[in-house]
């Protein structure tokens, strides 16, 4: 049987150790299988995700372009609502011009487009419930707790980073949890502080942070397991930078989640089954 020799030194005294190297394989391959295993399941897992993943954004046919994208959103409860980001819905739609709220369908340079109506808002939590028509589509499904997410765990998100400037194609990443963390972290100067962040020192609440680079059009992506496909968060760029960010530097290279549970609620409290 072959064997390693591992040599070391210590108080002054040399010793030489012969372990079987077969008494190591097992070691090592109970290290790296299931981390393999999960990034193996990612492939099948986008296929699926793709299926629910929709843009957010505005129509109006006489505007130039016509149609808008203002983030991402992602299908859920009986497949005809959506949650996503707060801030990615236009509040004040030019009605006189016929503009509505829509999400974007399909892929590619002539996506479907469906109408859309705002179900509820959670401002404190930046995230939104909306409602289109039509035939339903494959919903995601929320992970019944994140409290069990911990630092050092591999995620995916799927969106439309940079728009549809090119057409209709979403795109997936995937980071660590570098951080499980307050929204926001309290600064060392007063001017620095801004009436908003005030509101959530009083009672700040837990985000996700990534190491991984999203955009702005990433905003209501869906931040789900590798393997399974449970959404444990809702990606967002402006909001929690805003609040935590602005009161250090403003990096690059970080992104937050907003923990999957506040949809949860806000679903549940609407009588809708996540």
């Amino acid at each position: 049987m072959k064997t390693i020799q591992f040599r070391c030194v210590v108080a002054g005294l040399k010793r030489c150790y012969c372990l079987p190297i077969l008494l190591l394989v097992p070691l090592i391959l109970s290290t790296l299988v299931p981390a393999f295993a999960d990034l193996a399941d990612l492939p099948d897992t986008i296929v699926r995700i793709k299926r629910g993943i929709v843009g957010i954004g505005t129509m109006q046919k006489t505007r130039r372009p016509p149609a808008i994208l203002t983030g991402t959103g992602f299908v859920v409860a009986d497949g005809r609502h959506v949650v996503t980001n707060a801030h990615n819905i236009t509040k004040e739609l030019n009605q006189k011009r016929k503009e509505y709220l829509a999400v974007f369908l399909g892929q590619g340079r002539n996506p479907e487009l469906r109408a859309a109506q705002v179900v509820a808002l959670d401002e404190r939590h930046d995230l939104a419930i909306l409602k289109f028509g039509g035939k339903a589509l494959s919903p995601l499904r929320l992970a019944d707790d994140v409290k069990g997410v911990r630092e050092g765990e591999l995620y995916a998100f799927t969106g439309y980073p940079l728009g549809a400037v090119l057409g209709l194609y979403a795109a997936t990443n995937r980071g660590i949890i570098s951080a499980v963390t307050p929204i926001i972290i309290p600064t060392m100067h007063g001017q620095k502080i801004s009436s908003a962040m005030i509101k959530y020192l009083e009672n700040p609440f837990i985000v996700f942070q990534l190491d991984a680079t999203a955009y702005p059009g990433n905003s209501g992506s869906p931040l789900y397991d590798t393997a399974t496909g449970r959404v444990i968060g809702i990606i967002n760029m402006v909001f929690v930078k805003g609040i935590k960010e602005n009161a250090i530097t403003n990096p690059s290279g970080i992104t937050y989640a907003i923990p999957a549970n506040h949809a949860r609620k806000l679903l549940e409290n609407h009588g809708l089954k996540p």
